[in-house]
């Protein structure tokens, strides 16, 4: 299912820039891009990974985690091999990093070939609200995710990007009319972090959130709370200012717990304190996010979903299972709106 991509531009020497993300990638004939997956072929610019689906399972969308989005629903969530990041905590490594260290351009993309038909008619068969884009990160697979998602609308379905946030402009022009929501992994707050743990910069995922929320797409944030690397008192008062100013106080922040026995490369590093995501929980609250949730951890209340006004318990989570005690999506108790999208 090899495609020529779609977001690229030709240049002198049969060289192309491609424009699918934030790198902006110059790449000769014969060579790939940082993604391990885009290859220059005779002065054209190829997704190998079209079509080749790595993972499909179908999994909560409190997973994502998305829990404002459809709660209490299943979502088929899939992916393609390949990254555009090289973070050194990557929980996915073995499907986004380790084929890039031994891949040379012509070497093979393995998946399962599954065209976009497929993927919808598995949809409508299981009977399922939604797909997911995940696991790696969508934008290396872009239009086998553009193909889908537009098919998708057609059948009233709906569109979740699970996302580093890493775009060109060009891609978020390209996908926009057809995401229903997105949730964004902002790893920290610095560009020293993205530089030497991602091997990429901070301000590109800043405005891609931006843009999201502006469009009136569904909005959520994910941190990754890192020992002695992200988790300083200011790292999460950057963050959550930031949520608060440039995207709304409704706008959920879930700050997650480090395993470095399922990471890539910092399996040195030990777990994170549960009181470290209870301070990183307390200063997003203090800070006047209406929503923050802890994940990783199971058993703490702030997984739940409280109103913003009276602290009703509104959705009581326990692991990926929910009870709904809303009116419609507003709080049993003063009727507030709890920024749920039901349908």
């Amino acid at each position: 299912m090899l495609a020529e991509a779609y977001l690229y531009k030709k240049l002198t020497a049969k060289k192309v820039r491609c424009k699918n993300c934030a790198h902006y990638c110059n790449i000769s004939p014969g060579k790939r891009g940082i993604c391990g997956v885009r290859e220059n072929i005779g002065g054209k610019l190829y997704a190998l990974n079209y079509g080749k689906v790595i993972a499909c399972h179908v999994d909560p969308v409190e997973k994502k985690p998305l829990f404002h989005f459809l709660p209490g629903s299943y979502s088929l969530s899939i992916s393609t091999i390949g990254c555009n990041f090289s973070c050194l905590n990557c929980q996915n490594w073995d499907i986004s990093q380790r084929f890039k260290e031994n891949s040379p351009a012509g070497g093979e993309i393995p998946g399962e070939n599954i065209s976009p038909q497929e993927i919808i008619k598995l949809v409508i068969k299981k009977k399922l609200p939604s797909i997911s884009y995940t696991y790696t990160e969508p934008a290396i697979f872009s239009e086998y995710a553009l193909d889908i998602m537009k098919l998708a609308k057609k059948k009233g379905l709906r569109n979740n990007w699970i996302t580093n946030g890493f775009w060109s402009k060009e891609l978020f022009g390209l996908i926009s009319p057809y995401l229903d929501s997105v949730n964004v992994d902002l790893k920290s707050f610095s560009d020293e972090f993205y530089v030497k743990n991602c091997r990429a910069k901070l301000q590109p995922v800043l405005d891609t959130m931006k843009l999201i929320k502006k469009a009136g797409i569904w909005l959520e944030i994910t941190t990754l709370i890192i020992p002695t690397l992200s988790d300083s008192e200011k790292t999460f008062k950057d963050i959550a200012k930031f949520i608060k100013e440039e995207l709304g106080p409704e706008t959920p922040w879930h700050v997650s717990r480090f395993s470095g026995t399922i990471s890539w490369k910092l399996q040195h590093i030990p777990e994170t304190p549960v009181e470290t995501m209870k301070a990183a929980y307390q200063i997003g609250k203090e800070t006047g996010l209406k929503y923050v949730y802890t994940g990783n951890v199971a058993g703490l209340p702030s997984e739940d979903t409280f109103c913003p006004k009276c602290n009703s318990l509104c959705l009581d989570r326990t692991n990926y299972t929910i009870h709904r005690h809303d009116k419609a999506g507003k709080c049993p108790g003063c009727g507030t709106d709890l920024n749920l999208i039901l349908k």
